[in-house]
């Protein structure tokens, strides 16, 4: 397994917490250099997989439609392409 396997499992919330907890140590910046690279590239990892969920969620949200007197009547995407 990869070392950055377990990300595909996280949740959002996860994933946000493990990635801000590796901007708050590379922004100390007392972590050793190689140490640094290896979690700056689990942190590049994070953020697309955070990046992916958001995309997912944002395809799934609608929006309702109105008719003249205010009642829903629908739904449609969004953010229509």
């Amino acid at each position: 397994m990869s070392e950055n396997e377990d990300i595909k499992a996280m949740s959002f919330e996860h994933a946000l917490a493990a990635l801000e907890q590796i901007v708050d140590d590379l922004e100390r910046g007392d972590v050793p250099l190689d140490q640094s690279i290896r979690i700056y590239e689990r942190g590049e990892a994070l953020k697309d997989h955070c990046d992916r969920l958001l995309k997912a969620a944002e395809a799934k949200v609608e929006k309702i439609r109105l008719s003249r007197e205010g009642k829903p009547i629908g739904v449609e995407p969004l953010d229509p392409e």
